[in-house]
């Protein structure tokens, strides 16, 4: 069933997919967090309670969204590294740790910002946002174990375990202002149900969602590809891409 995947679990062909991929999520990301911000900020319609503040929703939560996602698609491309033994794999979680860590920062100080006029103070230890500051260290700690070990197999062992372990951690940010009485706000778009969100606001944040995941997909890309080529760097497939981008 799977046999048209194998072929891509080969270094080059993985490599040379992912460059065709890249230009699209680029031009996506660019488009749908240009056109979002832009309509979010500047057009759409100020909050009857929360006035201009609200709008950082339109950075909060596709940045705190994307947050989860990228730690869930990091655990899932552990998990095929540990169960399967395959290293694209680890190196695509390795691609990704870093930009969820950026991400989730970015959701944690645009919480703050957004709650100190609406709370009264930069930070609560509210179960939502406990919950996304454990994520941060989840994804810090997957970092320093890839870089703690020369040998790449141990690093991506041990960092696997943590990541995939750590995804017990999204149910709880998750469901965390349903299940405890906390000061965040519930959640700003749920699936399946009516969202009471005016749609002049939910079709700028939507773009902004979309775009943000194209971001990581993009940033993702990148960062596989170049460890890709680090890993490989002796491979003569390398070695003519070297060569070329010289030769320009």
């Amino acid at each position: 069933m799977w046999k048209w995947l194998h072929p891509y679990a080969n270094p080059e062909r993985a490599y040379n997919l992912a460059g065709k991929f890249l230009p699209w999520f680029s031009i996506l990301a660019i488009l749908l967090i240009a056109t979002g911000t832009i309509i979010g900020l500047g057009f759409a319609p100020v909050d009857y309670q929360q006035g201009n503040s609200y709008r950082i929703i339109f950075v909060h939560v596709p940045a705190a969204s994307m947050s989860m996602s990228a730690y869930f698609a990091m655990a899932v491309c552990a998990f095929i590294g540990l169960v399967w033994q395959i290293k694209l794999a680890d190196i695509a979680a390795a691609a990704i740790a870093p930009i969820g860590a950026t991400l989730t920062f970015i959701a944690l100080f645009t919480g703050a910002t957004w709650g100190k006029p609406m709370w009264g103070t930069w930070w609560v230890w509210d179960a939502r946002l406990t919950s996304e500051l454990v994520l941060l260290f989840l994804y810090l700690g997957v970092i320093a174990l890839y870089a703690s070990f020369e040998d790449k197999v141990l690093a991506a062992k041990a960092a696997g375990i943590l990541a995939i372990v750590g995804s017990i951690n999204l149910p709880i940010i998750k469901y965390s202002v349903e299940w405890w009485n906390t000061l965040h706000q519930p959640n700003a778009i749920t699936v399946g149900k009516s969202n009471s969100m005016p749609a002049e606001m939910l079709l700028p944040l939507l773009c902004n969602i979309f775009g943000f995941m194209m971001m990581v997909a993009a940033l993702t890309t990148v960062r596989f590809r170049a460890e890709v080529l680090a890993r490989n760097a002796m491979r003569p497939w390398v070695k003519d891409i070297v060569a070329a981008e010289e030769a320009k």
